[in-house]
C-alpha cells in the first residue's frame, strides 16, 4: 500500500516531531514511526469498512420503509441497486478484509455506527446516488465508477468524518489524502472475475519497510552534521530562516545522496520537491531543488558520494 515517497512523508513527520520534543531517545520516535504507520493502515482498511457499513445503513433504511404503516409502492419495492453493487459485494465477502478487521480490532463502526448512518443520510440526498439509481440493472464497470466517485465526492471530502478522525487520532488528519488515494488506486484495479479481493499489504516488501527506519535513523544521527553542509549554498538564507520542513527535506536528501547507495541522486531530489510542494510552502520546491542540485554537485566533487549501478549518479 505504502508507496517510498509515502514512507519519505512519514518520516518526514517523525523528525518533525522529534525536534520539535527535544527527545534523547531515538528508540522512542522510531515506535512512534511504526506505530503511525501501522495507525495509517488501519484507516486504509477502516475506510474499506466504512463502504461495507453505509451499505448496511442503506439496507436496514430499506427494510424500515417496507414495515411503515403509509408505505408507499417505492417503500414496498425500492431500488436495491446500491445493496446489490458488484465491489461492496466483493469487499464484504472478502475473509481477508474481515480477517484484518478482526486481528487489528476495528470495530469503530460497530460502536460508533452513527458515522455510517450519517454518509448514508448524505449518499442518499445526494444527485450522484439518484442518477445511479435511473437503471435497475446495472454492469459491474458502472457499479466501480460509481464506488470510486462515492468514494471521491462523499467520503474523502467528508467533515464529519474527517472529525471524527481528528478526535481519535492526531496522525490520521494527515494521514487521510494519503489513504484516500490508495484507497481509490485499489479500487480502480477491482475485475469482476475476482473471486477473493486481496487486500494490498502495509508495505511492498522487506526493503521498503527496512527504508523506514533506515532513512529516519540515518538522517536523525546525522541531522547537524548534514544541515552544516548546506551553509553557504543558501545565499539570502540566515538558517532561522529556512522553515523547518524545508531544513528536514534537505536533510533526509542529502542522507541518501550519501546512505543510501542503491537510490538515484535524481530520484530523491524529485521525492523531496514533490513531498515540499504539498508540505511546505509554495517556494519551497524552487529552493530545495537549488540547495540539492549544489550539494550532489560538492558531493560529486569530494567523492563522498558512492551509487551501486549504472545510471544512479
Amino acid at each position: 500500500m505504502l508507496t517510498r515517497r509515502h514512507i519519505r512523508t512519514k518520516v518526514m513527520q517523525s523528525i518533525y516531531a522529534y525536534n520539535q520534543t527535544k527527545r534523547d531517545q531515538i528508540s522512542t520516535e522510531e515506535k512512534f514511526l511504526d506505530k503511525s504507520i501501522q495507525d495509517m493502515y488501519d484507516l486504509f482498511i477502516l475506510n474499506l469498512d466504512l463502504l461495507i457499513q453505509v451499505k448496511n445503513q442503506a439496507q436496514r433504511y430499506y427494510e424500515l420503509a417496507q414495515k411503515k404503516h403509509l408505505a408507499t409502492a417505492s417503500d414496498k419495492k425500492p431500488n436495491l441497486r446500491f445493496i446489490n453493487n458488484q465491489v461492496i459485494s466483493q469487499l464484504e465477502t472478502s475473509d481477508e478484509l474481515q480477517q484484518l478487521i478482526q486481528d487489528r480490532k476495528l470495530k469503530n463502526w460497530t460502536v460508533d455506527d452513527e458515522i455510517p448512518r450519517e454518509i448514508w443520510d448524505q449518499l442518499f440526498k445526494s444527485d450522484l446516488y439518484h442518477e445511479y439509481l435511473q437503471n435497475e440493472y446495472t454492469s459491474y464497470k458502472e457499479d466501480k465508477n460509481f464506488i470510486i466517485k462515492f468514494f471521491k465526492k462523499i467520503l474523502a471530502p467528508n467533515q464529519v468524518l474527517y472529525e471524527y478522525y481528528e478526535d481519535h487520532k492526531l496522525t490520521w488528519l494527515d494521514d487521510f489524502p494519503i489513504v484516500n488515494t490508495s484507497l481509490v488506486k485499489f479500487l480502480q484495479h477491482f475485475k469482476k472475475e475476482d473471486e477473493e479481493i486481496n487486500i494490498p499489504a502495509l508495505f511492498k516488501n522487506f526493503e521498503d519497510k527496512n527504508f523506514a527506519k533506515d532513512l529516519f535513523k540515518k538522517t536523525i544521527l546525522n541531522y547537524n552534521e548534514l544541515l552544516a553542509d548546506t551553509d553557504g549554498k543558501t545565499p539570502g538564507w540566515e538558517k532561522d530562516r529556512i522553515a523547518e520542513i524545508d531544513q528536514i527535506l534537505i536533510c533526509m536528501a542529502l542522507a541518501e545522496f550519501k546512505k543510501f547507495p542503491s537510490i538515484p541522486i535524481k530520484v530523491s531530489i524529485n521525492e523531496y520537491l514533490e513531498i515540499a510542494k504539498e508540505y511546505s510552502t509554495p517556494k519551497s520546491s524552487f529552493f530545495i531543488n537549488g540547495v540539492l542540485d549544489k550539494m550532489a554537485k560538492e558531493y560529486k566533487e569530494k567523492g563522498e558520494i558512492n551509487k551501486i549501478g549504472r545510471g544512479l549518479m
